[in-house]
């Protein structure tokens, strides 16, 4: 799957760019003949707000036919947000694709 990786307020390093590749190739069995028209991954440092830490923020942007999927999570550890993003993103393609399946057998 091709996306596009974007990093604010952290320096985007080798580590980091393999880390959420490897996560985002693991969505493609989700996806099965979907197809991805667009995809874009946000990580970043959020600053303010909290009283002690850095808190990491991952996005990922994802549209498919007729649906655009948005998933955002916040983490004291970036892979950790990273990995949570995999999963909620994983459910929500397997849901959506879930619904595409329901609408043909109605039609």
């Amino acid at each position: 799957m091709k996306y596009d990786l974007k990093a604010s307020k952290i320096k985007l390093t080798p580590e980091i760019k393999a880390y959420v590749d490897k996560k985002m190739q693991m969505l493609d069995k989700y996806l099965g003949k979907l197809q991805v028209i667009d995809c874009n991954v946000q990580i970043g440092l959020v600053v303010g707000g909290q009283k002690s830490g850095e808190i990491y923020r991952t996005e990922v942007v994802m549209e498919l036919p007729r649906v655009l999927l948005v998933i955002e999570k916040h983490e004291a550890d970036l892979f950790k947000s990273i990995d949570k993003v995999k999963d909620q993103l994983a459910r929500s393609i397997v849901k959506h694709h879930e619904k595409v399946i329901e609408r043909r057998r109605k039609s």
